[in-house]
């Protein structure tokens, strides 16, 4: 799907761009380009990732003049670019905006002007009945993408949007589990915010499996969520307490904006939801009355969600004490 293709990454020297692009170095692809405001993070990356095939572009997705510079010759490209760090989002919310609403529209507007071939949007659970900005924001750049292929005219363009939305990467930057080893390790206790506290469970390697899958079958105005175990923060304490010494915990309560369990679909959207293999499918309501009758020939083996009324991280299945210590174990953060 790949060979000899231009990509393009925002973001991408974040935790998952990065790994994104040492994924995609493992096929034959034919350029990566790197799209991200971060001088520092991409000489890093630079001598990091020592590639031909990659090229560094410094520019921020709310400059959709540079951005389209950037995506111009394009065939894909993932947008993960994004603010993310709740607490510091409530406090400035309207740069979120700028970035997460306004930066997705912008790399749309450059993408269809690109004449890109696919497009995939980074979402996240936090999305799902939002209560905090960032889950907002986020929300709103899903309706974005998801209504991007709405006025499209199909002799011009052949541009297909659609979003993934999943939990957080277990280790990845602003996690938790990061976060408890470098207290543990500076002889801090661990801050817990609440002990029933739940998040799903996803590894960058899962992560990347199932975007690059949803890029392969994705036909546009979709919604992709894989199928999680979940964890819980004591899960999480205990198996740290395992691998390197206990300091001790402490409870400071759920901060502004947070939730006690995750959603990655919400009763009012599961009328939409059809199954495939291990993932699910949100169809865009707008066409829903109209897909369901080919959805099965678009997607081989898939069926409409009917028992489910709820996908959260408080009713799925946990992983088991000795998953979790193998994912922290092969996680290099230690």
């Amino acid at each position: 799907m790949f060979k000899n293709k231009t990509v393009l990454i925002t973001g991408g020297t974040g935790s998952l761009g990065q790994a994104l692009t040492k994924r995609l170095l493992e096929t034959d692809v034919g350029t990566i380009r790197i799209f991200s405001r971060n001088e520092n993070k991409q000489i890093e990356m630079e001598d990091d990732i020592k590639d031909d095939r990659l090229r560094f572009f410094i520019g921020d997705v709310r400059d959709l003049h540079r951005l389209s510079r950037a995506v111009e010759g394009a065939d894909f490209v993932f947008h993960t670019a994004a603010l993310k760090h709740v607490p510091k989002i409530e406090y400035n919310p309207f740069e979120a905006i700028k970035t997460n609403v306004v930066g997705s529209q912008n790399v749309i507007e450059a993408s269809l002007d690109a004449n890109v071939d696919k497009v995939v949007c980074i979402g996240t659970d936090k999305a799902v009945s939002p209560l905090n900005t960032y889950g907002a924001t986020k929300l709103l750049a899903e309706k974005l993408f998801v209504s991007a292929n709405n006025y499209l005219d199909k002799k011009k363009y052949r541009t297909k949007f659609f979003a993934v939305r999943y939990g957080n990467v277990l280790g990845s930057s602003g996690s938790v589990i990061p976060l408890f080893i470098k207290q543990i390790k500076s002889g801090q206790k661990i801050t817990i915010t609440n002990s029933n506290m739940t998040r799903f469970s996803l590894t960058m390697s899962e992560a990347l499996d199932f975007i690059l899958h949803t890029i392969d079958i994705g036909k546009g105005s979709e919604i992709f969520i894989p199928k999680l175990r979940a964890y819980s923060i004591t899960d999480v304490k205990s198996v740290l307490g395992e691998i390197l010494e206990n300091t001790g915990e402490e409870e400071i309560g759920i901060r502004p904006g947070e939730k006690l369990h995750e959603v990655l679909i919400n009763t009012d959207e599961m009328k939409y939801v059809w199954e495939i293999n291990d993932m699910y499918m949100i169809v865009n309501p707008l066409y829903h009355k109209f897909f369901d009758d080919d959805i099965k020939t678009r997607y081989p083996n898939a069926k409409k969600i009917e028992s489910m009324k709820i996908y959260s991280s408080e009713n799925v299945e946990k992983i088991s004490s000795a998953d979790l210590k193998q994912v922290i174990l092969d996680s290099n953060l230690l």
